[in-house]
């Protein structure tokens, strides 16, 4: 398949099972909210890096997180019976999204993915009510944390990040266990790896995907501060 290039006077998408073997659809645009949320909308994210145009993606398979499928570990457990960590939600987002962009990856070198154009964009979301953060506190210490989009019945997870271990794992665990009782689907987790493997993560056809998709421009956003959800 060839890949679109985007005008940047209509927002508009092709249909995302157009991408080609790598997962990549198309090519421009910018970032404003609207194009954003039309790319969620129908199964598409940003990323690219910072010096090239944005890229749109729809990856074959997609790699996703069924709340009910969660997997906790049991070293995980004594993290919550012992309140190891306390837990806030969209109260410091732009702070988790800078502290996302200063994660070193492995296998990474140079720059990051989260250019500043990103974070303005996702800031400009989350004051919408659509881009969510949640953040991990060891004492007056912000020590990990995620966000992410939520749409309907589905939120599609960007980033997340830990300064000591298991932080990130702690976001990850008690934001599926509230979003499961709240009716959610799925997480999109974009990519796969052993870390979300290991928590049950798993490989769905793009196909499938994008039925779930379909699905869920029916269903009502919980949109606004989720501070006060009980995550």
């Amino acid at each position: 398949m060839p890949i679109f290039w985007l005008s940047d006077d209509e927002i508009s998408f092709p249909p995302p099972e157009y991408a080609n073997e790598e997962g990549i659809l198309a090519v421009g645009g910018d970032l404003s909210p609207e194009r954003l949320l039309l790319a969620y909308q129908i199964g598409l994210f940003p990323w690219y890096d910072p010096k090239d145009p944005i890229l749109w993606w729809s990856p074959d398979p997609r790699f996703v997180l069924f709340p009910k499928d969660l997997k906790v570990a049991k070293s995980m457990r004594p993290y919550f019976n012992q309140k190891k960590f306390n837990l806030t939600v969209d109260q410091h987002f732009e702070t988790i999204v800078r502290a996302c962009q200063k994660q070193r990856r492995k296998g990474q070198s140079g720059g990051t993915w989260i250019s500043n154009d990103i974070v303005t964009a996702y800031t400009k979301l989350h004051q919408m009510g659509f881009a969510h953060s949640v953040e991990v506190w060891q004492n007056e210490t912000i020590v990990g944390g995620l966000y992410g989009i939520s749409l309907g019945k589905c939120f599609f997870g960007e980033s997340m990040f830990s300064t000591v271990s298991n932080a990130s794992k702690f976001a990850l665990i008690s934001l599926s266990k509230r979003l499961e009782e709240l009716g959610f689907w799925m997480i999109d987790c974009q990519q796969a790896t052993n870390h979300l493997k290991s928590m049950g993560g798993q490989s769905i056809p793009r196909a499938e995907f994008l039925d779930y998709m379909e699905k869920n421009k029916w269903e009502e956003t919980i949109r606004g501060s989720w501070s006060d959800l009980g995550i």
